[in-house]
């Protein structure tokens, strides 16, 4: 007889890892399902644990829990912008935006209740959540730019632009995710361009980054 292969030893996980364990099963369910369908005794069964332990690592219960898988995704979402400083910046806007789209193709619906709001787990600490990715955003791409001290139109056209992100990323998924994601990253980036040369007519410091990323094109 073959003897049958041991049993590998039970490993009692750390508090992080634990923690850890339990905030991704909320994301992966967060992810397809909007908060309100959520339960905690969802977020015990993805995990493979009782009810009373996810209470013991979140004693403030689902908000708790919701508003720490929000922090964990929207650390993802601000390091989608996290690119290297090397290369023309249109390129390097659209490997961000590669990672962008790929995470909101991943969350599909929780990225929509994460940005439409309206959910009876949203308070004024979710809101501020979501905001400090829109202004991450905003300061990756200005420090692509390398503008230090960006004037009114300019930092307004990068956050209407983010927002413009945003919105069209809704709309994308509405309508079964179409166009291919490629097309919508192309045109996102297009009209980036398009906005600051807009922009550029009314604004000498933004006048004067629309010709050097033409230069460097």
């Amino acid at each position: 007889m073959t003897p049958s292969a041991p049993t590998p030893a039970y490993r009692r996980l750390s508090v992080e890892e634990r923690r850890t364990q339990l905030l991704n099963a909320a994301l992966s369910l967060f992810a397809h399902r909007t908060p309100e369908d959520v339960s905690l005794d969802d977020v015990a069964e993805a995990a493979g644990v009782s009810r009373p332990l996810v209470y013991r690592y979140f004693p403030g219960g689902k908000q708790q829990l919701y508003e720490a898988a929000l922090r964990s995704a929207a650390e993802d979402l601000q390091h989608c912008f996290d690119e290297p400083r090397e290369g023309p910046l249109l390129p390097r806007l659209g490997r961000a935006l590669d990672r962008y789209l790929t995470f909101v193709d991943q969350h599909d619906t929780g990225f929509s209740a994460l940005l439409q709001g309206g959910s009876v787990v949203e308070t004024s600490r979710t809101t501020a959540i979501v905001d400090g990715v829109r202004r991450a955003a905003a300061d990756h791409i200005l420090s692509h730019l390398q503008v230090t001290d960006p004037g009114l139109r300019l930092r307004m056209t990068v956050r209407m632009w983010i927002t413009a992100v945003e919105a069209a990323s809704l709309i994308w998924l509405d309508e079964d995710k179409q166009p291919p994601v490629e097309e919508l990253r192309d045109w996102l980036v297009e009209q980036f361009t398009a906005v600051l040369s807009v922009t550029a007519a009314r604004d000498p410091q933004t006048a004067a980054l629309v010709e050097k990323l033409a230069a460097d094109g």
